[in-house]
């Protein structure tokens, strides 16, 4: 288990731009299983999480090339679906959540499909009904192996249909779609999931060939094509980078110009910091953020305490909540974060506490941040990162605090973010991996 060392109270400054979406990439790199056409992409970020998909994919067969860095080329056309009975297999997939996602693909091209119970951050329930009861609308049979926790699907033929999602899963609604593209007839999705991962997953397949309308709404319609071609795709930036990079700027009181940002696909991420007082100035595709020595959190139009609350796109995307959090510990006023989705995202506060944030922890969806307003420093301390996002949300606050820090299972951020130390060390700041 690897260490990181922080030495807070450091002002950064420069440029970082943000790595490609490791949420889309997963998606997108499922895809590649529809066509026997090669598939390039470009803008991958060569993560922990993405890096394992593409080696499951390579033991299904496919042949993966790595081109330059970030640029990837797939070439599906012959699999060895026996892998997915593989104990190899069930133990690369049963930790990578986003290997759910090949279960659709597979299930449109060979009528089969295998996943062990997905792994991924402890963040609270995660059920995965949605896929398969979308998948079986299709005209798919599931059985749950309940002894070993193996999930297994089949069809003869999917056929298109309507169906009402449950919930809209990004996931759950990717899956299904990459299913329904090789479906016969028309499939309706509505309640479907509608976040960028989800829009650039659709214009990827219609240009590999598949008939999709309603792209960025919540009602998708499908019609069925007999096969897809290659294509070439680019993954937009990162979206929970460009947030955490905005959340480091302001607790670190440090002036960071945030490049080629891809304003357009950010919804209300900007103006959600501006809520907490953040002054965050858009110049062409790139956000910069500066003057953050002291920032005051808005109330409502009556006074009230505002609250800042996860919801599906175009709300406010539940990876960067722990962000918020933290960063609403130094400025001034107090705000009522709600994390509505996951029930054991707010746990990591207890480290928060014990640096001397003021926090109410009100149950596992809701905490009350009381903020210092810079009057008394975060104190150093030892940590564990439970999950991606409160890894890099305790990294910000080992950042802006006073001693020496350490962050103990890094590997889970490393997980969701590229070389984080040493691009932030090359802005000033001084993180030793250990």
């Amino acid at each position: 288990m690897s260490t990181f060392k922080i030495e807070g109270g450091y002002k950064l400054k420069g440029d970082l731009e943000p790595q490609g979406a490791k949420n889309e990439a997963l998606q997108i790199i499922c895809a590649t299983l529809l066509t026997a056409g090669q598939t390039d992409i470009e803008n991958i970020p060569e993560i922990r999480d993405v890096l394992k998909l593409i080696e499951i994919l390579k033991g299904l067969g496919v042949q993966a090339e790595r081109i330059k860095k970030g640029h990837f080329s797939f070439d599906a056309s012959t699999l060895n679906i026996e892998f997915l009975k593989s104990p190899e297999y069930a133990k690369q997939a049963g930790v990578l959540r986003g290997s759910i996602m090949i279960i659709g693909p597979l299930l449109a091209r060979f009528g089969q499909g295998f996943i062990p119970q997905p792994g991924g951050d402890k963040i609270g329930r995660r059920r995965v009904d949605t896929h398969f009861i979308g998948l079986q609308k299709l005209g798919a049979e599931f059985q749950y192996d309940t002894e070993n926790n193996w999930y297994s699907i089949a069809a003869k033929k999917l056929r298109g249909a309507y169906m009402l999602l449950d919930e809209a899963s990004v996931t759950g609604t990717a899956n299904i779609v990459m299913a329904a593209v090789l479906a016969e007839g028309t499939t309706t999705i509505y309640n479907a999931a509608c976040e960028p991962y989800l829009q650039q997953l659709c214009k990827m397949l219609v240009s590999m060939g598949a008939k999709i309308s309603g792209i960025g709404s919540n009602l998708l319609i499908i019609e069925g094509v007999t096969s897809l071609s290659g294509c070439t795709h680019r993954i937009l930036p990162d979206m929970i980078e460009v947030g955490s990079f905005i959340g480091l700027a302001a607790m670190t009181a440090s002036e960071i110009n945030i490049k080629n940002v891809g304003i357009q696909h950010l919804g209300i991420i900007p103006e959600s910091f501006r809520r907490l007082g953040i002054k965050v100035e858009q110049v062409g595709d790139d956000l910069l953020v500066r003057d953050t020595e002291h920032y005051e959190i808005d109330s409502y139009i009556d006074g009230s305490i505002m609250t800042i609350a996860d919801a599906p796109w175009p709300g406010l995307t539940p990876d960067l909540l722990s962000v918020f959090l933290v960063v609403a510990t130094q400025a001034k006023g107090s705000v009522l974060i709600h994390q509505k989705m996951f029930e054991s995202r707010l746990f990591f506060v207890d480290k928060l506490i014990d640096m001397g944030a003021q926090i109410i922890l009100c149950d596992p969806h809701r905490a009350t941040v009381i903020g210092l307003d810079r009057k008394f420093s975060l104190r150093s301390t030892k940590m564990v990162s439970p999950d991606i996002r409160a890894g890099i949300a305790l990294l910000i606050a080992a950042m802006s605090a006073k001693g020496t820090s350490t962050i103990d299972n890094i590997e889970q951020i490393d997980r969701g973010y590229e070389n984080i130390d040493g691009r932030l060390n090359a802005l000033g700041a001084k993180i030793s991996r250990h």
